[in-house]
């Protein structure tokens, strides 16, 4: 099962900006349709993205796509 760790990436930002970060700010910024990054933080969902909706977000949060996404055997 792929797993996207959206979620811990905005903790680490606002952490660091100290601010409140939305879905709409970082669809906005990295091009990612907001109703995609809500979809990829369910994680009762499966959900299939592009490899270019992922470098958008490597882009934005300025991390490698292993901060991402990751593997975790059922």
């Amino acid at each position: 099962m792929i797993r996207f760790k959206i979620k811990e990436l905005i903790a680490e930002k606002e952490f660091k900006e100290r601010r409140k970060i939305t879905l709409q700010e970082i669809a906005d910024a990295a091009g990612v349709n907001r109703t995609a990054l809500s979809k990829m933080m369910n994680p009762s969902y499966q959900y299939s993205t592009t490899t270019k909706a992922i470098d958008s977000l490597c882009a934005y949060f300025g991390c490698k796509v292993d901060d991402v996404i990751e593997y975790i055997e059922e």
